[in-house]
């Protein structure tokens, strides 16, 4: 009787644990792409270390179940005309996978056009006592059974030198995770409820053009964008750390540190930080009560990452976990979360 009240009481406390008793973390594979190599050529040696059929399925699964037929009926027929307004080298990425792959140039466009309503994410940018600057991010999304399996970490490389380093999904060409060495790091977060035909390509340009933290955060401001978004960025030095809020046109807030003034941390998530938090999505009173227990003295980026995951900055969506320094970019980490927990 005694063997089995134990039993039935070890399966309550797996129940009751949630995510903390998933498997354990890991770190994606990292990969080069070269920047020199023509854009329809550069992800093959990428796309060749995964399972076509794989990532055609998961292509498959998002449109079915995120795409509306009106949508993708339009798309297939104007997926040549689509092909031609997007920037380069977006178009050209797109239809080198495309071709690979064996997906439809349609089927590309829409998984890099979508930047939908169920995005949720954190991110947080904080100053240490002795200035040094961390950045660090949740990304949270549905179809996390597959999308664990595709998240990658990927050095892209000029002239034979990391350039830029970012976290990514196969099949996506833009950058939602990402930092320039020695110069800035940044994060995208979801803002509002967004359409299906919305892209979220500049952090991949403002990571490829901008020399320093003030020109990418002016990049990011300034540039106007299909949708609207938060932009969370920091820099090497003491005070560069920001939230930019962006409307489509332009930005309708833009929140730096102040740590002279006690404000050593930003938190982002997927509400605008002037107004309340939804009770039921707080992600952000959570992870600021962290931040305070760990204190500005005890800041690095592992403790960071203990902050990232607290439940519930940390739940069931959470795909992965990266932390980040510009100051320091060999530091540039990354875990995927909630192995073996589909997520849908």
């Amino acid at each position: 009787m005694r063997a089995l009240l134990l039993l039935l009481l070890l399966l309550l406390l797996l129940l009751l644990a949630g995510p903390a008793l998933a498997a354990p973390d890991s770190a994606p594979p990292r990969f080069n792409v070269s920047l020199d190599t023509a854009p329809e050529l550069r992800w093959l040696p990428v796309l060749s270390r995964f399972d076509r059929a794989l990532v055609r399925a998961a292509v498959a699964q998002f449109i079915r179940d995120r795409v509306p037929e009106w949508v993708l009926a339009r798309i297939r027929k104007a997926a040549v005309q689509l092909e031609h307004l997007l920037p380069q080298p977006f178009a050209g990425e797109i239809r080198g996978m495309c071709d690979f792959l064996n997906l439809s140039l349609a089927d590309g466009i829409l998984v890099n056009l979508a930047y939908e309503s169920s995005a949720f994410c954190t991110s947080i940018v904080a100053q240490d006592s002795r200035g040094h600057i961390y950045h660090g991010r949740n990304l949270d999304y549905p179809f996390g059974n597959v999308l664990r399996k595709l998240t990658v970490d990927v050095q892209f490389l000029k002239n034979g030198q990391i350039a830029f380093t970012g976290t990514t999904f196969i099949g996506y060409v833009g950058l939602w995770t990402g930092q320039s060495p020695h110069k800035f790091t940044v994060s995208g977060d979801e803002r509002g409820n967004q359409n299906i035909l919305s892209i979220l390509t500049i952090s991949w340009l403002t990571l490829n053009d901008s020399e320093n933290f003030e020109r990418a955060v002016y990049k990011l401001a300034k540039t106007p964008l299909i949708a609207d978004v938060y932009y969370i960025v920091g820099g090497t030095s003491p005070q560069e750390g920001v939230v930019i809020t962006r409307n489509r046109d332009g930005p309708a807030d833009i929140w730096p540190l102040d740590p002279l003034n006690g404000e050593w941390f930003r938190v982002e998530t997927n509400y605008d930080h002037w107004k309340p938090v939804p009770k039921k999505d707080d992600r952000r009173t959570p992870a600021i009560k962290a931040l305070n227990a760990t204190g500005q003295a005890n800041l690095s980026l592992e403790t960071l990452f203990q902050v990232l995951s607290v439940v519930p900055v940390y739940n069931n969506y959470t795909i992965y976990t990266t932390v980040m320094s510009a100051a320091d970019p060999d530091e540039y980490t990354t875990r995927i979360r909630n192995i073996g927990l589909p997520s849908r």
